[in-house]
């Protein structure tokens, strides 16, 4: 019976670990606008985003959606090990969040701060956090190579299961008609 416990106690710590880990998104080799990236249904869930270079001048975005007022809370992390920590900030890829009005605004690196990502037992740098109170809509997220690169964006603090579309959103139709 102790054993039984035991095993049942490790089982819930080990899904609450899940439970609390930003889910993964990657971005693909076609997602090379906001457009054609994947949209992030509620932006306030967390999505962990993870963005390969390999070449100097490639784009790859995606899209989140905000409600009035939600929480916009973006983290730009990389892998604390080589080659991604020897890249000097002039080589990392840009970040631009565009709003759905307003202008873009370009993620500014302000810190090299450790962090352990205890699910996936990886060790990060910050490299920048941003947070503001979003407008409705869908904000675009466009990530622009330097060089060789591999980074991660953090998007929403609400660690509850996310939606993620890719490709163009379907309309949803509140309304039926007849005939």
């Amino acid at each position: 019976m102790i054993k039984l416990i035991a095993a049942l106690l490790v089982f819930m710590v080990i899904g609450s670990e899940a439970a609390r880990a930003h889910q993964p998104v990657t971005l693909l080799d076609s997602d090379t606008t906001a457009a054609k990236g994947p949209l992030l249904v509620d932006g306030t869930v967390s999505f962990a985003i993870r963005a390969a270079f390999t070449k100097a001048g490639q784009s790859k975005a995606f899209r989140a959606q905000f409600k009035s007022n939600d929480q916009l809370s973006v983290q730009y992390l990389i892998v604390d090990k080589k080659p991604e920590n020897a890249l000097r900030t002039s080589s990392l890829p840009s970040l631009v969040i565009t709003p759905p009005t307003g202008s873009p605004v370009t993620i500014k690196f302000n810190e090299r701060t450790k962090f352990f990502e205890p699910y996936g037992r990886v060790n990060y740098l910050y490299l920048a956090r941003y947070n503001s109170v979003a407008e409705a809509g869908i904000y675009n997220f466009t990530i622009t190579s330097k060089s060789k690169a591999l980074i991660t964006v953090a998007v929403g603090d609400r660690e509850i299961s996310g939606e993620i579309i890719r490709g163009e959103p379907v309309a949803s139709t509140s309304a039926t008609t007849s005939g």
